[in-house]
């Protein structure tokens, strides 16, 4: 049972750590990435699909990412999607590629978005701090019930601090590696 309670909270501390992950790359740093286009869906024969699921997607020099779509028709609503996601960025096309270029980040820019990924990586710290909490409900639960002694929930506590004391220093290492590519010039 015991067992079973940290096998909980370690996936969904693992979970937890692969959204920062995801959220973190779509944050905008000084270059192009196909990953700040992964929340634009796209209007496809009467569905909404992620974008890369119309088209090839490339970066071609360190702040434009070059989109060709499979099926020209669709270019229209690529440009439509990419306008109404909010990205700081107009879509040029020839007619058969859509290009964005991002403009440079400014000093104060850089420093909103290190206060904004700061701020996500704090409520992923508190997340892990809530799994952590939950855990030992259950394993206070067990000593209550007379499933496990006053020793093994000691124990068991210390655990599951270290193994969120893991996953949070993993969140400042992810923290600190995106500071430093948002300051980056």
């Amino acid at each position: 049972m015991i067992e079973n309670i940290f096998a909980d909270a370690e996936l969904q501390m693992k979970k937890t750590l692969d959204r920062v992950h995801a959220d973190f790359s779509t944050v905008r740093t000084g270059r192009a990435s196909p990953a700040l286009l992964d929340g634009v869906r796209v209007s496809y024969y009467g569905s909404q699909v992620p974008i890369n699921q119309v088209g090839n997607m490339a970066v071609t020099e360190a702040r434009t990412i070059e989109i060709r779509p499979w099926d020209v028709s669709v270019i229209n609503e690529i440009e439509k999607a990419i306008g109404a996601a909010n990205l700081g960025v107009t879509p040029n096309s020839d007619g058969k590629v859509i290009r964005l270029t991002f403009p440079a980040l400014t000093e104060e820019r850089r420093k909103d978005l290190v206060k904004l990924v700061k701020k996500l990586a704090e409520d992923f710290r508190v997340s892990m701090r809530n799994i952590r909490r939950e855990a030992l409900e259950k394993v206070k639960k067990a000593e209550k019930d007379k499933i496990i002694s006053q020793d093994v929930r000691a124990q068991q506590e210390s655990r599951m601090q270290a193994m969120t004391d893991a996953y949070i220093k993993k969140i400042d290492e992810f923290l600190a590696a995106k500071e430093r590519e948002i300051l980056e010039v």
